[in-house]
């Protein structure tokens, strides 16, 4: 029989027959201790069924009723309902993102919801165990996704509160955070990696001039460097830049069509790179005043020239 832990593997796919287990991903279950609830008995196969036979995720179904004064039990639980499908999608996502499905459903159970949880409430949630969710929520808060806050409902309560987390809501942040950590895990360590080759490869230059072979290679270590530099610079202005800033910069690139931004981009292409460097740095000096006034020549030029 499959068992919670192996009913997903690193990246395999999800079991069939109608039967959903949830994977942790990090082994089997302790043994119980009546003094520690996280220690509770595992969720079995049993009670886990496939979304598509039981919308609810095991919790009885109820009928939806919003009263006049808002949303009833039932409008409550398919809320909830919601929320986990769009977890389950998220984690289903993880990985063509190179992520562990946990975290990704962990992060996007937390969206979702837009509130402060607890790790016991997201565990809850989401059928985890107590191990699993601290760590998916470590390694979300490692990424710069969620953020530890306190607990707005402490006053009454001895004793130190649970560790609480709100998610960063706002897209444009966690996409720069992304990018970030991205490069820091994948581009960073094959810099100096790359370096180190393209030393190799001078050097072999350097001692067999005339090997053909050898200097096809270096070229292409410095091309390949110089592309992963370029790439370094251009999540570093993604990273550094106000969140406003980008949303306005792809606004403007939504309200443009396909042909237009092709054609920029062929434009760009055909101009001399240091001319145009120059100009844009140049263009970058100018207060938004004067940057308002190019704007308007160059529009009724471009005009005229139709």
């Amino acid at each position: 029989m499959q068992t919670v832990n192996d009913a997903f593997d690193s990246g395999g796919a999800a079991p069939r027959h109608g039967v959903r287990l949830l994977w942790s991903g990090y082994g089997h279950p302790r043994p119980r201790d009546p003094r520690d609830p996280s220690t509770e008995d595992p969720v079995t196969p049993e009670v886990l069924t496939d979304a598509a036979d039981d919308p609810s995720d095991g919790t009885p179904e109820m009928p939806d009723r919003d009263g006049p004064d808002g949303p009833g039990v039932g409008g409550r639980q398919s809320v909830e309902r919601i929320r986990r499908s769009f977890a389950e999608g998220w984690g289903e996502m993880a990985a063509a993102w190179g992520v562990q499905p946990s975290v990704a459903r962990v992060h996007g159970y937390l969206l979702a919801h837009g509130g402060i949880l607890t790790e016991r409430e997201v565990r809850e949630a989401l059928g985890l165990s107590h191990r699993a969710a601290s760590l998916a929520l470590a390694e979300t808060e490692a990424w710069g996704l969620v953020e530890r806050v306190p607990q707005a409902d402490k006053a009454g309560r001895r004793g130190p509160s649970p560790t609480a987390y709100a998610v960063v809501r706002d897209h444009w942040r966690w996409f720069q955070r992304i990018a970030e950590q991205r490069k820091q895990r994948e581009a960073d360590p094959l810099v100096p990696k790359l370096e180190e080759s393209l030393a190799r490869a001078e050097q072999a230059v350097a001692s067999t001039p005339d090997d053909p072979e050898l200097a096809r290679l270096r070229d292409w270590l410095i091309e390949l460097l110089g592309f992963l530099r370029l790439f370094d610079r251009a999540v570093g202005v993604v990273a550094r830049a106000e969140t406003e800033e980008i949303a306005r910069g792809f606004a403007v690139l939504g309200q443009l069509s396909d042909e237009s931004l092709d054609r920029v981009l062929r434009l760009f292409g055909s101009l001399p790179e240091k001319e145009l460097a120059s100009t844009i740095e140049a263009v970058s000096n100018v207060s938004p005043a004067i940057a308002r006034r190019i704007l308007i020549a160059a529009g009724r030029i471009a005009r005229l020239k139709r």
